[in-house]
């Protein structure tokens, strides 16, 4: 699929640049600096940081005010930007430690990718921070994800931003290095521009800065500026702006020698808010008034610097408040060298194009945000226009602000607008479920989560004296009055194979009944997905014990995870259930005797090929499947 994904585009692309486009493709740089945060600029309102090549950048084009990260840290925010996905969707839900299992997969597609196949030269410096296991064949490294030339760190530079001794070109360590950090990164992206074969040929440079990011170092000349600053810890965090403002320069008149100004996209941006709690050591950066900082969904922590000059397009000293997003560079790219997306896997950024004429962007999907490491209570965000909506990781807990009129998240509007309240907290819950289920389950195993999980196993081989079943696991099946009975001590469930996959429409039903006699333990649910297995199968039914009827993938021990809602009934009661699939919406509308759930469908879900029932620890009876396609 992702070698003929790969040939689609790049026989449309090559008429439709022609085309539509009618220029030469031009070159872009996206500039990412490390935990910055919005008010770090003079052009966005420091009152004291000196930082005259980005105010100028800025004055030469258009600044965004409202321009988010991907996420409130750091890995997940440059994965957004190369693949146009959010980060659970994509699989780097969460910063990287060194050595660990989590990194950028090559079934991803990067936007380096794509323009390498379009004929571009491509090259990144400086952090990479996309890999535990950095510089090594167990893991995919940057020349895996479309890169020609890299040189880069795993993550911090070490020992911090001067003369740093750990970072590595095209897989050999280069030793100590002499300078800043962000200044070595300028100087290997301009020996590199000076050294291609072909000069006509068009470039994707990305330059990820360290700075302003732990530990902080900054060479004495730039933090001359701020002698009169009693603690030594601003001094630093100051001059480390001033720092990369400077590399930031030096870049900008290097492309000017090479006589790329013209035919440049320079996107310049931050990966995440500022460190720390801005009142001791040398995490100083400035949120600019908003609410919170890293690791935060609320403004503080995501809102970041947002700077785009490209000469001819943009029109010099221009600035919106159109909500933008990192992973909208992805699409954005595409949009300009006439890429189609892919169709085979959910994209979340949007071209932000028609920003440049003051038009409002077209958005598939809402600006969404999760991230484990943020206070409980808002681990969970999303942006609809001027609507925000923040929710605890269980999605029982809601904040609601109009971002637009309270930028500072003061006034939290669930009361006061009910309708827009439940409105949003429907999709909300609805755009979470999806991009968790879509997803690889990493983050289900992580130890550091406050709800701690455990993979999903498949159950061993079960019975069935019906013969009706083709997969049965950790179930005896036999014939009842209804139609089937399953019992099971752990989880179990039988499934068969559909002989023509529900694709599109179609509603399926069935009844079924608890028969435990004693116990708590009661509970019935029909499964179904395009495997047989626990792990990548959904399960929608009651959890009898429990009072209520649940939605869940993988194992029981996410029970309620997609949808739940309590009932009133008896534990021997008949329930009826009936599904409506949509799949073209990626959704299961379910009612049970009388009860609804929405249920979000993984997103790469094209048709279901495998249905049956499911029970765990107990005794259920079910009547057969009805199935009408529409």
């Amino acid at each position: 699929m992702r070698i003929l994904l790969v040939l689609v585009s790049l026989f449309l692309s090559s008429w439709t640049s022609e085309i539509l486009w009618g220029e030469e493709p031009p070159n872009v740089v996206v500039f990412l600096t490390d935990d910055q945060g919005w008010g770090d600029l003079g052009c966005y309102g420091h009152p004291r940081i000196q930082s005259p090549h980005l105010d100028q950048f800025a004055a030469e084009g258009l600044r965004l005010t409202q321009c988010y990260a991907g996420c409130s840290v750091c890995s997940p925010s440059r994965s957004a930007i190369l693949t146009g996905r959010t980060p659970y969707r994509n699989g780097v839900w969460r910063w990287i430690p060194p050595g660990s299992q989590y990194h950028l997969r090559t079934s991803e597609i990067t936007i380096a990718e794509l323009l390498k196949e379009r004929g571009y030269d491509t090259c990144h410096v400086g952090k990479w921070h996309l890999n535990g296991k950095f510089n090594s064949d167990e893991q995919p490294q940057p020349n895996d994800h479309g890169y020609d030339h890299w040189m880069a760190t795993q993550n911090n530079a070490v020992p911090n931003h001067m003369n740093p001794e750990n970072f590595v070109r095209n897989g050999n360590s280069i030793g100590k290095a002499t300078g800043p950090s962000s200044m070595i990164c300028v100087e290997e992206a301009i020996d590199w521009l000076e050294s291609r074969e072909n000069s006509s040929r068009p470039f994707f440079l990305t330059v990820w800065t360290h700075e302003p990011h732990l530990p902080i170092e900054s060479a004495e000349k730039y933090m001359q500026a701020y002698a009169d600053i009693e603690d030594e810890g601003i001094r630093q965090h100051h001059g480390n702006i001033t720092q990369l403002d400077d590399a930031f320069g030096t870049l900008m008149a290097g492309l000017d020698r090479l006589e790329h100004r013209k035919d440049t996209l320079v996107i310049y941006t931050s990966d995440n808010g500022p460190e720390g709690k801005g009142t001791s050591g040398r995490t100083r950066g400035s949120t600019g008034g908003l609410r919170g900082r890293k690791r935060a969904s609320h403004e503080g922590g995501i809102r970041v610097p947002g700077i785009i000059r490209w000469p001819g397009h943009v029109k010099a000293g221009s600035q919106s408040d159109t909500p933008v997003i990192g992973s909208d560079i992805f699409s954005t790219i595409c949009d300009i060298v006439n890429i189609p997306l892919p169709q085979d896997r959910t994209i979340d950024g949007a071209s932000i194009l028609p920003v440049f004429d003051n038009q409002p962007i077209q958005r598939e999907q809402p600006l969404y945000w999760r991230n484990h490491l943020a206070p409980e209570n808002s681990r969970v965000a999303m942006r609809v226009d001027d609507w925000k909506i923040l929710a605890s990781e269980n999605l029982t807990k809601f904040e609601l602000y109009n971002i637009q009129e309270d930028w500072q998240e003061t006034d939290d509007l669930r009361l006061k607008h009910p309708v827009k309240f439940e409105v949003l907290k429907k999709q909300l819950i609805q755009m979470d479920a999806a991009v968790l289920a879509e997803g690889p389950d990493w983050w289900k195993e992580d130890k550091s989560r406050s709800r701690k999980t455990t993979k999903t196993v498949n159950p061993p081989p079960g019975t069935d004296s019906t013969g009706h079943f083709q997969q049965v696991n950790g179930v005896s099946v036999a014939a009842c009055d209804l139609g089937y009975r399953l019992k099971a001590t752990g989880e179990g469930l039988a499934l068969r194979k559909l002989d023509s996959p529900i694709v599109g429409r179609a509603v399926l039903s069935t009844t079924y009944r608890s028969n435990q006699k004693k116990g708590k333990i009661r509970n019935a649910a029909i499964v179904f997905g395009t495997d047989s297995s626990n792990q990548q199968t959904l399960k929608i039914g009651t959890a009898i014990g429990m009072n209520q009827h649940v939605a869940f993938s993988g194992g029981w021990q996410n029970v309620g995870e997609l949808a739940k809602v309590n009932a009133d009934f008896e534990p021997l009661d008949t329930f009826q259930i009936q599904v409506e699939f949509d799949l073209d919406r990626h959704l299961a509308i379910t009612k049970i005797n009388g009860k609804t759930m929405e249920v979000a469908l993984p997103a790469a879900w094209k048709e279901i090929s495998w249905i049956g029932f499911y029970v765990k620890a107990t005794e259920s009876d079910f009547a057969d499947f009805k199935i009408e396609l529409e």
